[in-house]
């Protein structure tokens, strides 16, 4: 059995594959049970060691992070009844660890987060942490902290014992100004966003006034702030030694808001820019919220490679009087623009206003085949019609349809410190100089980019005449005439080029050529149980055409109603709704078509969409 130190009153560290520490609860439970829980597990061997440390029972094991070496045990715990708890964006490397060894990039590969140091086979996760909150495991009060840098969803667990502030911090940091691994921090190829995060991650511990650190490796630490200054001093200069120019960290996290004018605040530490409206009575309104206070963005496109948080807040508090952040206004669905909403409502307690044209991809994520979507639904508290004015405080401001870098794209004008801000997200790269450099917009065919969308963007946005827009991505723009003529030229260079470009003289095309849609294009159903389909069809003809629909379909599948031919009108649309009854074991993303002849024209399976069969009742669409 491993040996047993008690390193705080009635906190205990087993040396394992890792440092496994249970913290006893301060009172037996109803049961008379004296009871504990455990930080991180290593091989399990902590089980054994129960008894040393006065506790009856474990009831909870929290991961500080994934890796095998803190968790390849944990299957001991679940036989034994323990409750398991992980970081939120880990989970899936937990309990769904087998998707990643079957997707795992290996060849060619460009990602070199250490994803697979992770467990072998999956082990059920009881529930994720809560970042940013206080929560009690068994009889144990614990405040969970994000702090990326070893992993990017690594997390740091504080507890209160004998009057001291301990902080479990997994493998942030190792002993006074080192780290357990270097490589565990390089999360993609030539880059160190990881290493930065450390940085910062150490800066947000220093303001907890923590009494002791205790690591995955390495020994307690009784000076944290000798210990985590050293690091971000050092880890600071290694970063620089890997960029052209140094990175002023520190002041990323102490000042990472600017003003634009007096009530209207910028973001400069976020991926996507975040602006926010502050009231003069203290709540604020932040329009976009995805990736706050980044250092770049990990290969990947897993969870585990896309970590909102919400470190830029308290600078927001203290530099600008900010009470509480009230509501949050999407201008678009991309995950870099509202990654964050749900934790801003969780711990925040913040609503979430949305456009009517982008509301429901958020609520629904994956009905629609869209790149770029948040992993989860994102309540919507408030829809908002577009071209109508709502007030927020004491602020008016309009919705606007922006359609170009993205069909459901809003845009928000507002009368501020006397003057009229526009709000246009990520229409544009916002970089064009007129004489100089041209405006380049930003657009993307799977984003159900219009040919003419641009044209109708420039005159929606010399129709309302700012004074100042405000992008997604780049400086704020002082418009002047010849500025808003460049957008123009922009636009009608884009719709000429595209009317060059395709036969849309012959047929109405959309600019992506997809003249089918099958949706919801990622869902999950149950074998045996009907689920429905809509294919929506557009016609590129001026006469009405009929459409012939008939579903491709997995082995064993049927569709009772078989083909449907439906008359669709000239340039127009037609939903043709299909019923399919599934069959089969559970198995993922099983694919379906659906074959269409429109008229003359034979399109062949034009539109596919996933399907996920599940044992037992249907979830939710992903």
């Amino acid at each position: 059995m491993s040996a047993v130190v008690e390193v705080a009153p009635g906190v205990f560290r087993v040396d394992d594959t890792c440092a496994v520490y249970v913290v006893r609860a301060q009172a037996p439970d109803d049961e008379g049970r004296r009871t504990g829980v455990a930080i991180d597990f290593g091989s399990g061997d902590v089980l054994d060691a129960l008894p040393a440390m006065g506790v009856d029972v474990l009831t909870d094991v929290l991961l500080t992070h994934h890796h095998r070496d803190q968790a390849q045990g944990l299957p001991r715990a679940v036989a034994a009844g323990v409750r398991v708890h992980v970081p939120p964006v880990e989970r899936e490397l937990v309990e769904d660890v087998g998707e990643m060894w079957r997707t795992r990039t290996v060849v060619n590969d460009y990602d070199l987060r250490q994803d697979r140091f992770s467990l072998l086979e999956p082990v059920p996760v009881d529930d994720v942490v809560a970042e940013y909150r206080t929560r009690t495991y068994g009889a144990v009060d614990v405040r969970t902290l994000p702090t990326p840098g070893h992993t990017v969803g690594s997390v740091t667990y504080l507890v209160e014992r004998g009057g001291r502030r301990l902080a479990f911090t997994g493998d942030l940091v190792h002993s006074p100004g080192k780290v357990w691994s270097l490589a565990a921090t390089q999360w993609s190829y030539t880059e160190n966003e990881g290493p930065a995060m450390t940085v910062l991650s150490c800066y947000l511990l220093m303001a907890e006034h923590l009494d002791l650190l205790l690591p995955s490796h390495g020994e307690p630490m009784d000076d944290p702030q000798h210990a985590l200054g050293l690091l971000a001093t050092r880890m600071r200069a290694y970063v620089d030694s890997r960029r052209p120019q140094p990175w002023d960290l520190r002041t990323r996290l102490t000042e990472p808001y600017a003003r634009i004018t007096d009530h209207l605040l910028i973001n400069l530490s976020s991926l996507s820019t975040s602006y926010v409206l502050v009231s003069d009575d203290g709540p604020a309104l932040v329009i976009d919220y995805g990736y706050d206070m980044t250092t770049g963005i990990p290969s990947g496109g897993g969870r585990a490679s896309r970590r909102p948080w919400l470190a830029s807040l308290p600078a927001l508090r203290e530099q600008f009087g900010v009470t509480e952040i009230e509501v949050a206004l999407p201008t678009h669905y991309h995950d870099d623009h509202v990654a964050g909403l749900n934790l801003l409502r969780d711990v925040e307690g913040t609503q979430v206003w949305a456009p009517a044209n982008v509301a429901p991809v958020l609520e629904a994520p994956m009905v629609h085949d869209l790149p770029c979507q948040w992993y989860d639904p994102v309540p919507v508290d408030r829809v908002l019609p577009l071209g109508e004015s709502f007030r927020w405080r004491e602020h008016e401001i309009t919705v606007h349809d922006l359609p170009g870098h993205t069909l459901h794209h809003a845009g928000y004008e507002l009368h501020v410190d006397g003057v009229t801000v526009l709000v246009t997200g990520d229409l544009e790269d916002g970089m064009g100089i007129p004489g100089v450099r041209r405006e380049v917009l930003n657009y993307q065919y799977r984003n159900l980019f219009r040919v003419d969308d641009y044209r109708a963007s420039a005159a929606l946005i010399r129709r309302v005449a700012p004074g100042v827009v405000v992008t997604g991505h780049w400086e704020p723009r002082w418009v002047d005439e010849a500025w808003l003529d460049m957008v123009a030229d922009a636009g009608e260079e884009v719709a000429r080029l595209h009317r060059e470009l395709l036969p849309l003289d012959a047929l109405d095309l959309p600019a992506d050529s997809q003249l089918v849609r099958l949706t919801p294009y990622l869902s999950r159903a149950s074998a045996g149980a009907p689920v429905r389909f809509t294919a929506a069809v557009h016609n590129p003809f001026d006469q009405v055409s009929a459409a012939r629909v008939v579903p491709v379909l997995p082995l064993g599948w049927r569709a009772p109603r078989g083909e449907v031919v439906v008359d669709v009108p000239a340039r127009g649309r037609c939903d043709v709704v299909l019923e399919v009854v599934p069959a089969g074991p559970p198995a993922r993303r099983q694919r379906l078509a659906v074959d269409v002849t429109l008229g003359s024209l034979r399109l062949g399976q034009h539109a596919e969409a996933l399907v996920d069969v599940v044992a037992g009742p249907a979830e939710d669409q992903d």
